[in-house]
This record gives structure tokens, C-alpha cells and sequence, in this order.
């Protein structure tokens, strides 16, 4: 994993923002249409760095914007947002969405490029890179802070571990 930090100049030119923070469905419009700006975030995608390379895009009070490059083996583990929302824009490639169910197998879906998705703070999932060199942003609102990772055992245990945004995601003892 890699990580790059915000260009100074991303405001200015970022998607009008409403300067509170946004619901799931402003944070897909919003992050569709900073899907269409590819000049505003093409500068941070790397996919030579050896493991899963995010960088951040912009943070302010409302909202933090991140750019995350993936190769199909990238796997964030199961995780939530603790109190974000948040919103995903497949930019290149496609990647895989997998959402836990109480006694059954996970629900998994394929978004591909062009297609975007938003979530509450009650949202729980992992992200898998689905095909080598995808991209894709992801918009929290409330910025991030924390997130929970989550181990889930063959019995369906679910326990969670809190951690700060800043940690990296990663499958953790299954």
C-alpha cells in the first residue's frame, strides 16, 4: 500500500460543494461528476507501487475525496464507515462489492467503469480489485475518522475492531 497526499490546488477546482455534509445520493452525483474531471485526479493513480496505491484527494470539514487504484489481488476486508456515508465511482476497470448476510453467503456484485454507488453509515462491505489497473473514487461525508474492520469466522462470529481512517484496510483473521 501506498499513499499520496492532497494536491493544494484540488478546491478550486473540485464539483461545487454545499459546504455541509452531503447524503448518500448528493455524494453520488457529486462524485460522478468528479468522475468526469479525470485532469482533477488522474495525477494520483499508480498501479506500479507493489501493493494497493490511495491517494487523498481533498479533506475539508464535510467531505474527504480519495482516489484508490486496484489489481485484482487488493482486498479491503470487511469494513464500515462508522458515521460517513459514502459514495464510489468506478473510473477504470471494475471492482468487486461483497456485503455480508446474516446465515447465508455474502451478496457480491461487479461494478464496472462508468457505474458509481452510495452507502449510509450503517453500511457494511469489503472491496476486492475485480480487474488489474481499475480506479476508483470514493467521497465520505462526514469526513472519515474512524472505520471498524471486521473478522468473521466460519460460524458467522462477527466481531468488530475500530480503527483510525488513516490505517489501512486488509482482510483480518478469518
Amino acid at each position: 500500500m501506498t499513499e499520496t497526499t492532497p494536491a493544494a490546488s484540488a478546491a478550486a477546482d473540485l464539483p461545487p460543494l454545499p459546504g455541509r455534509v452531503l447524503t448518500p445520493a448528493e455524494l453520488k452525483r457529486w462524485v460522478r461528476r468528479l468522475a468526469d474531471r479525470p485532469e482533477l485526479w488522474e495525477h494520483l493513480v499508480r498501479h506500479d507501487t507493489g501493493g494497493r496505491h490511495f491517494g487523498s484527494l481533498y479533506r475539508d470539514g464535510d467531505i474527504d475525496v480519495w482516489v484508490l487504484c486496484w489489481n485484482t489481488v487488493d482486498d479491503t476486508g470487511w469494513h464500515d464507515h462508522d458515521t460517513s456515508s459514502g459514495a464510489v465511482a468506478v473510473t477504470r476497470g471494475a471492482v468487486h462489492e461483497s456485503r455480508p448476510r446474516l446465515g447465508g453467503t455474502p451478496r457480491t456484485r461487479t461494478v464496472t467503469a462508468g457505474r458509481a454507488f452510495a452507502f449510509g453509515p450503517d453500511h457494511i462491505h469489503r472491496m476486492t480489485g475485480a480487474v488489474d489497473g481499475s480506479v476508483s473514487l470514493h467521497a465520505y461525508s462526514p469526513p472519515l475518522w474512524r472505520m471498524g474492520q471486521y473478522s468473521i469466522s466460519r460460524s458467522g462470529l462477527m466481531r468488530r475492531l475500530p480503527v483510525s481512517y488513516a490505517d489501512e484496510l486488509r482482510p483480518i483473521g478469518e
